[in-house]
Parts: C-alpha cells; structure tokens; sequence
C-alpha cells in the first residue's frame, strides 16, 4: 500500500470531515499515532491546507464509510492501473525559441532536398512546423523563399539526431522502387 501523495494534509481532512480513529489516520497516511493526534489539538499542521483525498482520487466515500463503521478497518488507497494513465497522457508539444524559428524553413528545404520521399507529416511531426509552412517551402511561395538556404535541422538545433534517424531510416527511397520496377521490364 503506498501513502497519499500529501499525508499531513490528507490526515488534517481526514480528522476534521470523518469519524475515523486515529489509528486508521495514522496507518493510512503513513504517520505515527501521535502525529496525527496533534494535528486533531491543533498544535501541528495548523497551516497545513487540507486536501480531500476523495477528489484527489486516492478513496472512495463507500471506503470512508467501511472503516468508520470498523474501527479495526483498515483504508485502502484506490490503485489506478498504469495503462489507463499512459494511454490517456497526451504528449506535449515541443517549445521552439523565437530566435530558432526563423531557421526551420530552411531545416525544412534540407528534409526536402536530402530526402525527397518524407511526408509532410514526418516533417511537421520531428520539426513542430505546419504544413502550410512545408508547401510554401516546396513551392517556393514563402515569403523569405529568397534567403532560404538548406540546413541540417539537428545542426540548427531543432531536432536530436535519434529523432532525425528514426524518420529517415522510415523512408523509403524512390530509387530502390525504381529497380525493382526496372527489373519486372527487362
């Protein structure tokens, strides 16, 4: 069983909104007996910001109401699966600087020019550009077009080389499609 993520401020709820003994307090919040009985006479944790350990997910009401109906209960914390949590987690997108912005334009004709069979969804995923901004670039009808210079994203710092490598090495060249075709002709 693990503790709450906040033991003094879940006891301090605990003590003031539930007729739980101390005991229960205690083995629940991972606290000593004593702990928790001063923070019911109000000689520590007085300061302490409750927090409901019902809207923090770590009980339920009909838990509450077990243990205080058995003082010999014990409380237990709501374990939530971990891949629930994980599916759930949306990732964050990526933070450029303003002083590197300016650079993927040219990150993006470097993609285009050393790898012509990227998708625009490889590129706008590892450079955290939009498409609009890849087609402008392609077609040359972005409005810098003439001082764009083709620039290895990872040398401008706007991507790792590991992320760079993972969608190269997904790309599958126009070259080797070409081959095989050739070779069904002949």
């Amino acid at each position: 069983m693990t503790a709450p993520l906040m033991p003094k401020a879940t006891a301090a709820w605990l003590i003031r909104n539930t007729t739980l003994t101390f005991e229960q307090i205690s083995d629940f919040c991972n606290m000593h007996t004593l702990e928790i009985q001063s923070i019911a006479d109000g000689e520590a944790g007085s300061q302490v910001i409750e927090e409901n350990p019902i809207v923090n997910g770590e009980l339920t009401k009909e838990e509450i109401s077990r243990c205080e109906q058995d003082p010999n209960a014990k409380l237990q914390i709501i374990e939530h699966k971990q891949s629930v949590s994980k599916t759930s987690k949306k990732q964050n997108a990526r933070y450029t600087p303003i002083a590197r912005r300016q650079d993927k334009p040219d990150a993006i004709m470097w993609l285009i020019k050393n790898y012509p069979d990227i998708k625009d969804n490889q590129i706008v995923k590892l450079l955290g550009t939009t498409k609009n901004t890849i087609y402008a670039v392609k077609h040359k009808e972005h409005w810098n077009t003439s001082n764009i210079r083709p620039r290895d994203p990872v040398l401008l710092g706007l991507c790792s080389q590991v992320e760079l490598n993972k969608v190269t090495n997904s790309i599958k060249p126009a070259e080797n499609k070409d081959e095989k075709s050739e070779d069904i002709t002949e």
